[in-house]
């Protein structure tokens, strides 16, 4: 009964494919710590590449990635300013004050949305000696808590200005980015561009097992790979897992336009604003949360509370069009 459950809680919970298994065993490894794994090396150059950025970093998690970023650019004391539902803020267990001693401030957002006024209004760039000076702001895109928002780029564009202006860097958590450039269009290069650092996940819609990769300057990702090592984050025969990301990215990208069309399929069965999917996330309203996700399981169908009257269905690789219909026909007939 088990397998047969529609599982769409994330999209983490993706399994290797077959090929992605094959690929994994006939990795060629080496010692990743002495820069001798040749599979990892290649995909830190591929996502590095593909970014528009000089080096790349495989770090184990999105929250490792993400927080070597801001360790980079902010100095223990300064301030990051995010969105307040900013994964980097919501969802990293407080790891930037804890490991680097980052203040953060949050702006409000509809969705995720980023609104240029609204960084320009919070940050504060020169604080002087009684205030806390704001070092670097954080980008997601797309934005999980948002439900799978895109960034538009002219905002992007108008915070990457004003913070070049006050000598603010940028960082963007691009765990999803893959998922805004099919949808969107619009190269990977240009979605990571005038950013200082930005992380991407491997293990999210590309269906990998383990891994997201940092990119910034050389320099930055030099030191990068010191503080990995003190997180704990140095890894051996990486070149097994490094495997299942060069797969993925060789595979992977561009059908996640079937997630999206499957996230709008179910949108569509909880009468969700269709301009509010603009990927593979949906956020749908409940007036018991609890209930709803215990009803949708006793059909065979995952899903996740988050938050006192919402639920999150995301579709991944493991979900096919069959299954977002069978999990649609589910979902209409459960009360909210």
């Amino acid at each position: 009964m088990t397998d047969a459950l529609i599982d769409l809680r994330s999209d983490t919970v993706t399994r290797p494919t077959a090929a992605m298994r094959a690929a994994m065993v006939d990795a060629e490894v080496g010692d990743d710590v002495f820069g001798e794994d040749p599979e990892t090396t290649a995909l830190e150059h591929e996502v590095a590449a593909l970014l528009g950025h000089e080096a790349g970093l495989f770090t184990p998690t999105g929250s490792m990635a993400n927080q070597l970023g801001l360790r980079l650019l902010v100095a223990p004391g300064a301030e990051l300013v995010a969105d307040q539902q900013a994964h980097v803020v919501r969802a990293e267990l407080g790891a930037a004050a804890v490991f680097s001693g980052i203040t953060t401030r949050t702006w409000p957002s509809d969705r995720g949305r980023l609104v240029a006024d609204a960084v320009r209004e919070l940050a504060e760039p020169n604080a002087g000696a009684y205030s806390v000076s704001t070092a670097a702001i954080a980008i997601e895109n797309t934005h999980n808590f948002g439900g799978g928002t895109i960034q538009p780029q002219d905002e992007v564009r108008a915070v990457q200005a004003y913070a070049r202006a006050h000598d603010v860097a940028v960082h963007l958590d691009g765990a999803r980015l893959w998922n805004a450039h099919v949808a969107s269009g619009t190269p990977l290069h240009e979605l990571a561009d005038g950013f200082d650092t930005v992380s991407v996940c491997l293990s999210k819609g590309l269906g990998a097992p383990v891994g997201s990769v940092l990119v910034g300057s050389a320099e930055r990702i030099a030191t990068a790979r010191i503080w990995r090592k003190r997180y704990g984050g140095g890894m051996r025969q990486t070149g097994f897992l490094a495997a299942a990301g060069r797969y993925a990215l060789a595979h992977h990208v561009d059908r996640l336009a079937e997630d999206h069309a499957n996230a709008r399929l179910l949108a569509e069965a909880l009468d969700v604003d269709p301009s509010h999917v603009d990927t593979n996330i949906v956020f749908a309203e409940v007036a018991d949360p609890a209930a709803f996700v215990e009803a949708a399981a006793a059909g065979g169908v995952r899903l996740m509370q988050l938050g006192p009257r919402r639920v999150r269905l995301v579709t991944h690789l493991d979900v096919s069009q069959e299954d977002a219909v069978r999990a649609a026909e589910v979902l209409r007939t459960l009360p909210r």
